[in-house]
């Protein structure tokens, strides 16, 4: 929960020091191409922004920004839920994976590369699907193929060397970056040389926001401390991480059994606390104020109440579900009834949990042991089938009532939620049956 705290937290303070105004005016000045404003808006700002907070803000703030810019409502809410699956995964500073990784006892490492594994064929086509959305087909793609596909690689590429070697904190962030700066540099390449029929005004105010590095360096403090101090405590900083994890408490307590629990409490190395602690610095150098900041933490912690106690219940009902045998009973089930197909249905679980719960994390929770205790029964790798539900819970998202009720509220489409629901069921379906498909194929093509 630090975690999720933190990451809305750091959020709010940069919309309180007009920080992310700043950066969404950047972005928007940087091409001319509608194709290529949706790249950069919806995919790699999107990205970034669900790397950096999650919860809908991935999804309301790109669609805010393209209808600004002039673009169909419908179009610009379709393809910003698209493009809200894959940075999913590790969004919110990677606590999907982190929390999974820890309900069923894997390594994060491992998992984590796993999941962006199965998910490699999506960051290459989403680019391309986001931009035919926008454009009304595959006619878009004429004359922006190139920079499309640098940008689903130059996406893919650093979330995985990241995943592998430094965990699931930064993969997002990573992937979105260098996406965004990748594809930034290209279109400037095309400056002038666009299709009058994909052309959209710049606006003057936007052509001289200032770009300044000083100017970068403030507004991007937060998240540029945020990925220096998680960096600082990861493995490829052993000296730095190993003097850190020596600042914590130890709480014993006793069991009604007798037996006594020790929880160990970092208050340094905890990715939570990382991000307040860049928050709070960032958000001097952004002008903020002590008293500012301390209004904008209490804001964040009543905006998070219902979320709260929402996983607060969703973890008491996965351990007691765990803990009374149901969710082994139910992987036995589904296990007898499928058979060896169950590695081609796993991603169908990880939909259900994202559309029923509204976030990856809760289907992670809800469902992550289910998929381990079947893969034992099959004798297959179980961070195989943990990746899946991982993978399959990044396709329901599009499709959840929560997402779709924060792109009727940005998008001031009320009463037309239906609309936009059709708009990306058929995106859903393709999607899940196409990671199924991958999922199941490759596990008896290379893994069996």
């Amino acid at each position: 929960m630090i975690v999720i705290l933190g990451a809305i937290f750091s959020y709010n303070v940069m919309q309180a020091t007009k920080a992310l105004d700043i950066l969404r005016d950047i972005l928007a000045s940087i091409s001319e191409d509608k194709r290529i404003q949706v790249l950069l808006i919806s995919w790699c700002f999107g990205g970034f922004l669900e790397a950096a907070a999650g919860y809908g803000t991935a999804v309301a703030i790109p669609i805010g920004i393209l209808i600004a810019l002039g673009f169909n409502p419908l179009k610009a809410a379709i393809a910003s839920l698209v493009a809200n699956t894959v940075p999913t995964a590790f969004g919110a500073v990677g606590i999907p994976v982190s929390i999974l990784a820890e309900q069923v006892n894997l390594p994060v490492y491992t998992l984590g590369g796993t999941i962006i594994l199965q998910l490699a064929l999506f960051n290459i086509l989403l680019p391309f699907v986001i931009v035919c959305i926008i454009g009304g087909g595959l006619k878009a793609i004429r004359g922006v193929f190139l920079i499309t596909l640098i940008c689903g690689i130059t996406t893919l590429v650093p979330q995985y060397f990241v995943a592998i070697h430094l965990g699931a904190e930064l993969p997002a962030f990573a992937g979105s970056l260098v996406s965004l700066f990748a594809v930034a540099m290209v279109s400037r390449l095309r400056k002038g040389k666009t299709d009058p029929e994909w052309r959209i005004e710049v606006s003057h105010t936007r052509e001289t926001t200032p770009r300044s590095a000083k100017v970068l360096f403030r507004v991007g403090s937060i998240y540029l401390f945020i990925f220096v101090f998680i960096l600082m405590c990861s493995p490829l900083f052993p000296t730095i991480k190993g003097a850190a994890s020596q600042l914590a408490s130890v709480l014993h307590f006793t069991l009604a059994d007798g037996k006594t629990m020790a929880l160990k409490v970092e208050w340094v190395t905890t990715p939570g606390m990382l991000i307040i602690f860049a928050t709070i610095i960032g958000g001097f150098i952004q002008g903020a104020s002590a008293r500012g900041m301390l209004e904008v933490f209490i804001k964040t912690i009543f905006q998070l109440k219902n979320s709260i106690v929402a996983i607060m219940a969703i973890v008491a009902l996965a351990t007691v579900m765990d803990l009374s045998g149901i969710i082994s009973t139910l992987a036995q089930s589904i296990v007898d009834l499928t058979g060896s197909s169950y590695v081609f249905l796993a991603p169908v679980i990880g939909a259900l949990g994202t559309f029923v719960t509204g976030s990856d994390t809760n289907s992670n929770i809800l469902f992550g042991k289910l998929q381990t205790i079947a893969a034992s029964k099959l004798h297959i790798d179980p961070n195989w089938l943990a990746a899946a539900n991982t993978s399959g819970a990044t396709g329901g998202k599009m499709i959840s009532p929560q997402s779709i009720a924060i792109a009727v509220s940005a998008t001031k489409m009320d009463g037309q939620a239906n609309q936009i629901m059709s708009g990306t069921m058929k995106y859903c379906c393709a999607y899940i049956v196409i990671l199924g498909l991958k999922v199941g194929l490759f596990y008896y093509w290379f893994m069996a």
